[in-house]
């Protein structure tokens, strides 16, 4: 009579929803953690795409635009907060801890990138959500499918809870240890914010040739679908025989074929290009994005570096680019004793270009050396540092 009782009891053991439970339990929580950490990466991207979603719900819903509008104005605190929960939530999930309370937690959000991404793609309005920040682009459908995914993940781990009954921490030392992940998460996304992110993966990172970039890596190689007395045939190359009638034409390479860069250009106040010119010689560019929100402090250590940068044996050339307006940027610049030279590029350009603002680029030929947060002013010496290397 022992033998039956016993297989009876190790049945939920061998039940084959016990691995498949814990398979979707762990990659629903490595999901989040790893979507968190990589958009408190980068905050300030994060945060200009909580913007852009805050201005579309603006103008769809022009009754409610004040209220978008007053979240747009905190799309930064929003960012650290919806970031570092993604981090937290993902974190306690693995741990086990309160994990009915903490599964509720986990739909409430993932319902509502649901929404968002759903949003985006129906009516094309965000054409990146930046679930994984610039790390890995998703299009709207694919951004809305992975969140159908971690839906079913979520449905798995909630309706077949048994096989995670056991909490790894509890109590005292459970509050201890997500009080610890809580802080290691705000403080990762806090530092970030108040300087740079910790991996650039913007093609105006240091390294990058931006002349190059702004060239196709490839010539574009294209396979030519054609057709004669009813044959069908594929060529790579266009073929000389006119008998041959055209039907399609599928491009081989089109990424390699495309340039990284593609809105890269820079004008003077009369509208002439100096993109070409900037790219040439040791250059210090001062990158003003927006006069209204730019930090006005940090320019008494800006000038002083503009100007020894002028007079350096090294022949660099201090200059500004901003995207406002030329009228509005020249009252900016005597406010702030701001001399020197100064050009125009688009605000989206510049956004991605350095995520401060101000914020300090160093070229050399067109290859970025180094960038600086307002936080993280260099000294001349470290800027002609970097230009020896």
């Amino acid at each position: 009579m022992s033998a039956p009782s016993s297989v009876t009891a190790t049945a939920p053991a061998s039940h084959p929803l016990r691995t498949i439970t814990r398979v979707c339990w762990f990659l629903l929580g490595a999901l989040f953690i790893f979507s968190g950490l990589i958009k408190l990466n980068d905050p300030v991207g994060t945060a200009f795409k909580l913007e852009e979603y805050f201005e579309v719900f603006a103008v769809s819903v022009p009754s409610l635009d004040g209220f978008f509008l007053w979240f747009k104005g905190l799309s930064r605190a929003l960012s650290i907060i919806l970031s570092s929960l993604e981090v937290i939530l993902g974190t306690a999930l693995l741990l086990r801890w309160h994990l009915r309370v903490i599964l509720w937690a986990l739909l409430t959000l993932l319902v509502f990138f649901a929404f968002l991404t759903f949003y985006s793609a129906a009516f094309n309005k965000v054409t990146d959500c930046g679930c994984f920040g610039d790390f890995i682009k998703l299009t709207p459908w694919t951004s809305f499918f992975k969140d159908l995914f971690l839906l079913l993940l979520w449905a798995e781990v909630f309706f077949n809870q048994r096989f995670l009954r056991r909490a790894f921490v509890k109590g005292t030392l459970g509050v201890m240890v997500m009080t610890f992940a809580s802080a290691i998460a705000i403080g990762i996304g806090v530092r970030a914010l108040g300087h740079l992110p910790y991996f650039d993966f913007l093609p105006y990172k240091v390294g990058n040739n931006i002349g190059q970039l702004m060239k196709p890596a490839e010539a574009a190689r294209y396979r030519y679908t054609m057709t004669r007395n009813g044959e069908t045939k594929q060529f790579d190359q266009y073929p000389t025989d006119t008998t041959w009638k055209y039907q399609a034409m599928e491009a081989l390479n089109s990424k390699a074929s495309s340039p990284v860069i593609t809105d890269f250009e820079v004008t003077d106040v009369d509208g002439k290009s100096y993109t070409q010119e900037l790219l040439k010689g040791s250059k210090l560019v001062l990158i003003v994005q927006n006069t209204n929100k730019t930090d006005r402090d940090r320019f008494l250590a800006i000038n002083a570096l503009m100007e020894a940068a002028g007079k350096s044996r090294r022949g660099i050339t201090p200059l500004t680019i901003t995207s406002t307006s030329a009228a509005k940027f020249d009252s900016f610049r005597h406010d702030v004793n701001l001399a020197g030279a100064y050009y125009f590029a688009d605000a989206t350009v510049l956004k991605s270009m350095i995520r401060s603002n101000p914020g300090l680029m160093v070229l050399n030929n067109g290859v970025v050396k180094a960038k600086y947060h307002y936080h993280d002013i260099p000294a001349l010496w470290e800027v002609e540092k970097v230009l020896k290397e």
